[in-house]
């Protein structure tokens, strides 16, 4: 849904251009443009994006004049480099607001991080991009980078900040299982569903022996789920458990921000004669029945198949040689609004790696997707 009020344009237009006055030959919209089209024709690298450019200059001047030509790579280089990545996360989620204005009330915002491999640079540490995505609607709603996995934890507040959740089951891994990560959450009218590991071992110990050991009241008490997969030779069954009756848990751990409830999964896998089990433990402050609770969690992991995995594989992110100061989280930014677009455009017929593709070949295509913010 495009807002009437305000197009790509209208919101990154306000990003400030740090460049000097002299050097400004091509103006700022005609780079974004140009490199929001290369970035959802396929194109990888400073090079791809002039090359598109070059051959695409009429298609472009369609929606700008590029009275100077088509910017030249080491002016792409040095643009992307300088333009500060906080204000343009910043305007990507006010973009997402004015285009989509996407409704996550009832629904999940799964929130994962990614490290861009490529973007190591000699002793120059990769970037760690920690990402917020809708997972029903498969649409990215913000992102923030980090320079270590670590810093998800003071990453993921800020990121919230920014984003409306107000309504959202918000799930996080292990690492973002923290009081104060939970607590920013319920304030912004969230809920949380946070998976357990050793980072909080006593809260993890004390769900753990509640589900192995429960007391008969707390047996009777306990909602359950149940799914079966069958496929590739494989049966999974996930069976989840939800128990609401832990004031004896709030009174051992009274930090953490409305804990409503608690939750044990486990998967079944049979592979022929093989069958493993594993069990994972979440707290939430949400009381939706198990068989949400269960969708949430699956939802959850569909980050990485819709986001990470592709683009990884359709978009070339863990390959891409993009590395020089604030370029790398720049282009990731530019690399979400694109994959936005495609999805949003994309018939089920094709996958997003030949939607790139076809969008390059064919004009009208390419006019469909960009139509949607322009």
């Amino acid at each position: 849904m495009k807002s009437e009020e305000m197009d790509f344009l209208d919101v990154f237009g306000q990003l400030d251009d740090p460049r000097i006055d002299r050097k400004k030959l091509h103006p700022m919209p005609e780079i974004l443009l140009l490199t929001l089209c290369a970035v959802i024709c396929g194109a990888e690298s400073w090079d791809d994006i002039e090359t598109f450019g070059q051959a695409k200059v009429e298609f472009l001047r369609r929606y700008l004049p590029y009275d100077h030509g088509i910017p030249s790579d080491d002016t792409l280089r040095r643009f992307f480099r300088a333009i500060d990545p906080m204000q343009f996360q910043r305007l990507f989620i006010e973009w997402i607001r004015a285009w989509l204005h996407p409704e996550v009330a009832d629904k999940v915002v799964a929130i994962d991080g990614k490290t861009l491999r490529g973007s190591r640079d000699g002793t120059q540490l990769p970037i760690h991009l920690v990402s917020a995505f809708a997972s029903e609607a498969g649409i990215v709603l913000g992102q923030i980078k980090t320079h270590e996995k670590s810093n998800e934890i003071t990453a993921i507040p800020e990121l919230l900040e920014w984003l409306d959740v107000r309504g959202a089951i918000v799930t996080i891994d292990a690492m973002g299982c923290q009081k104060a990560i939970a607590k920013k959450i319920v304030d912004k009218g969230g809920d949380y569903l946070l998976a357990l590991k050793g980072n909080q071992s006593r809260l993890h110990d004390d769900v753990r022996l509640h589900f192995e050991e429960p007391g008969p009241q707390a047996s009777i008490q306990m909602e359950q789920a149940e799914t079966l997969d069958k496929g590739h030779g494989r049966i999974e069954v996930r069976r989840c458990r939800v128990s609401t009756d832990i004031d004896w848990l709030k009174e051992r751990h009274p930090e953490w921000s409305n804990l409503s409830s608690i939750v044990a999964i486990t998967s079944e896998r049979h592979i022929g004669e093989t069958v493993t089990q594993e069990t994972r433990y979440f707290i939430s402050s949400s009381l939706i029945p198990a068989e949400r609770m269960l969708a949430a969690v699956r939802l959850h992991w569909g980050i990485e198949n819709q986001l990470h995995w592709v683009l990884d594989m359709s978009f070339g992110e863990d390959q891409s040689r993009i590395r020089k100061g604030n370029a790398p989280s720049n282009v990731a930014i530019i690399r979400h609004a694109a994959l936005n677009m495609i999805r949003g455009a994309k018939t089920k017929r094709m996958s997003i790696k030949r939607m790139r593709k076809a969008a390059g070949w064919d004009d009208a295509l390419l006019s469909d997707v960009l139509a949607q913010v322009f």
